[in-house]
């Protein structure tokens, strides 16, 4: 068995025992794939980190950048404690999707799906959140840092998926835009002042890649 095939059976090996069979879940992927929305979004096992995560510090007020088609936003939305969800999807399409998943799930009555530029619809929304999830354009998570700081209250966590790219970001200079941006979020997660955080590299079925994980100081 090649290592990619190892990873990807370990990877099923894990869903099987911690991810149980979810008919709404499922139901998401499906309708995704029908409608032709790209596959990129979190794995089952990385949406039960998602969830636990935010469980974990009794979260009631949650923002992601990057709903697709509201994978992700499931999980956290179920995480909880009651609150408001807030989740941004610049693409139209995807945004509609969203708020279907959304509504099928039981989530709508305490979510909200903003649709537009990320950067255009931060500078207008109030902290606290517990948790803000970045899963959306890599060249922008710089930018998208700096706001998550300021919307997240102390304790608090911000989250950021792809942030390796197949290690692209151990030298991104004319590899990808993405990978350049991801490098520099990276380099701006480690020396923030009032964050302390680790990345955790994945393999698996979505390749090799890494989700950072940082919490706000306490005051």
């Amino acid at each position: 068995m090649s290592e990619n095939k190892v990873f990807e059976a370990v990877d099923d090996y894990i869903h099987g025992l911690f991810v149980e069979a979810d008919p709404v879940l499922d139901d998401i992927l499906a309708r995704s794939a029908d409608a032709g929305l790209p596959d990129i979004q979190v794995s089952p096992g990385q949406g039960k980190l998602l969830y636990l995560l935010t469980k974990m510090i009794g979260a009631s007020r949650v923002l992601e950048i990057g709903t697709l088609g509201g994978y992700s936003t499931v999980w956290l939305g179920r995480a909880m404690s009651g609150g408001e969800l807030v989740t941004i999807e610049f693409d139209d399409a995807h945004a509609a999707f969203a708020r279907e998943t959304l509504d099928q799930a039981g989530l709508k009555p305490e979510s909200q799906v903003l649709t537009g530029r990320a950067l255009d619809i931060l500078p207008a929304l109030e902290p606290p959140f517990d948790v803000v999830f970045l899963d959306a354009n890599k060249d922008s998570y710089p930018a998208y840092l700096r706001h998550a700081v300021r919307l997240t209250r102390p304790g608090g966590l911000i989250i950021a998926d792809n942030v390796v790219r197949d290690g692209a970001v151990l030298a991104p200079e004319g590899v990808d835009p993405q990978a350049v941006g991801a490098a520099a979020f990276n380099q701006a997660l480690a020396e923030h002042p009032a964050l302390e955080a680790i990345i955790l590299q994945q393999v698996g079925m979505k390749g090799h890649d890494g989700l950072a994980i940082a919490r706000v100081k306490d005051s």
